[in-house]
């Protein structure tokens, strides 16, 4: 116990000097964590503090806000060449970095780091791993890593996984996500290992693929995005599978939009109380948010800094308003090739002033993310229309056509919405325009042949790999 009290102090020490951390140590504790449930059934009445830390009180929120951004920033400011340029245009003084002053600083955008990768990379740490975003949303942007992070990270994320019960030895985590998700992957192996879990890395293979392995008795969590989910229900709907069938206690989605009709499905069709929807970026982790029972989502103010900005403005969005999440991820947690006040475009809604009711009530906290920016639809009475809530009412039609696919647009002061036909298949046009009315949504709507579907939205899911087990004719075959 004297061992684990002083590993424990040695991590608040680091966190609080923000100096970098001993990912061994973290290991440790991991370890120690794990003794302890083994021995009381429980980690202990400080899991609060170990993995939120004393983040309930604001104003001990604003310091640490505040001593961290100028760290950071300090370390940019010598180290990184384009931040070095940024702060100077924009004649900053890390030093004296205030939270009020930090509108001054322009937002770092996805462009920034497809255009100038190596400006990026901090001199002082060589790089390890790179690792590349989907490109669903656009061109792909190349991330590089750090040995240093890569075993940080998924030591703190093991921590708190195992604190929270959410990774426990014996399970076994199945990964259905794109094998050009690195990072990703190489976090979720080793956090595994750390607690004593398996790790099954799939790929998004065909779905019947996935629920044999889902269905062999010894997969306890799943991890994926919700267009595979949504693959993997129809598929085990076709089958004629149960929540019998499974063992699973967890799953995890991440990366698009989770629509509530999709998440009651796989909730019945797998036999798990719920679906995680945390939030995550390769461009900004380990900053992450977590889905309370309000469906806030909350972020960690340990790791780095959330705004959310005002989609005209660009000043701090009002309560009620939507706005954008722009997030800089504190050094130590990021070294290799950080961002500082990097604009994500999803978006969100801020929250009313005032205490929240939540169980995660003393964590800052958004509304759900609602889509990218860009994606918005602005009609011309002012009324703004989110992905999600296109995806929420399509998703919610009768025939159930998960993901949902589609293209939207404004025209004749409507919403121009395209599905494939089969979305209504049974259904009629009549029947879904008073289905999307009842949702508060004035639609023209156009129909296309289902072949077409794909080509309307795409998904993670598209990303499919292929096996000898079931893969495509080859070409010149």
């Amino acid at each position: 116990m004297f061992d684990t009290g002083v590993r424990q102090f040695r991590l608040a020490l680091g966190m609080a000097q923000g100096r970098r951390l001993d990912p061994a140590n973290v290991a440790r504790l991991v370890d120690d964590a794990l003794a302890t449930i083994a021995e009381f059934g429980e980690p202990g009445g400080d899991v609060d503090e170990i993995t939120n830390g004393p983040i309930a009180n604001p104003e001990a929120r604003l310091e640490l806000a505040t001593v961290a951004l100028r760290r950071t920033a300090r370390r940019l400011a010598a180290q990184s060449p384009f931040y070095a340029r940024r702060f100077t245009a924009a004649d900053i003084d890390p030093a004296k970095l205030e939270i009020a002053g930090l509108r001054t600083i322009p937002v770092t955008v996805k462009a920034d780091l497809i255009e100038r990768p190596r400006d990026f990379r901090c001199a002082d740490v060589p790089p390890y791993l790179a690792t590349r975003t989907t490109g669903t949303t656009g061109r792909p942007a190349e991330v590089w890593l750090s040995r240093y992070e890569m075993e940080l990270w998924p030591a703190l994320g093991a921590l708190s996984g195992v604190l929270r019960n959410e990774l426990r030895p014996g399970d076994v985590m199945q990964v259905n996500l794109s094998s050009r998700a690195t990072a990703a992957l190489h976090l979720s192996a080793v956090g595994c290992r750390l607690a004593g879990a398996g790790f099954r890395p799939l790929g998004i293979v065909p779905p019947d693929e996935a629920l044999d392995s889902l269905a062999d008795g010894s997969t306890t969590i799943l991890f994926t995005c919700p267009s595979y989910l949504a693959e993997l229900v129809t598929a085990a709907r076709r089958r004629g599978a149960a929540a019998g069938d499974f063992r699973l206690r967890r799953i995890t989605v991440g990366g698009e939009v989770l629509s509530a009709s999709l998440a009651r499905a796989a909730t019945r069709m797998f036999g798990v109380p719920l679906i995680d929807d945390p939030y995550s970026m390769t461009e900004i982790a380990p900053v992450n948010g977590r889905t309370c029972s309000r469906a806030h989502q909350h972020y960690d103010p340990g790791m780095g800094y959330t705004e959310l900005i005002d989609l005209d403005t660009g000043e701090s969005a009002a309560p009620g308003a939507l706005g954008t999440l722009v997030i800089t991820p504190y050094f130590p947690y990021r070294d290799c090739m950080p961002v500082f006040r990097y604009d994500t475009r999803d978006v969100a809604r801020r929250l009313p002033d005032g205490p929240l009711s939540c169980e995660m009530s003393g964590i800052p906290a958004t509304s759900q993310i609602l889509g990218k920016a860009d994606h918005l639809l602005r009609l011309p009475d002012g009324e703004i229309v989110s992905p999600r809530r296109l995806i929420e009412a399509i998703e919610a039609l009768p025939t159930e056509p998960w993901p949902a696919r589609y293209r939207a647009g404004v025209g004749g002061g409507r919403i121009q919405l395209t599905l494939p036909a089969g979305a209504i298949a049974g259904y009629g046009e009549a029947e879904a325009r008073h289905h999307f009315a009842a949702a508060g949504l004035d639609i023209a709507l156009d129909l296309v042949g289902d072949e077409e579907a794909s080509s309307l939205r795409r998904t993670r899911s598209d990303l499919h790999e292929t096996t000898f087990a079931g893969q495509h004719a080859l070409v010149g075959a």
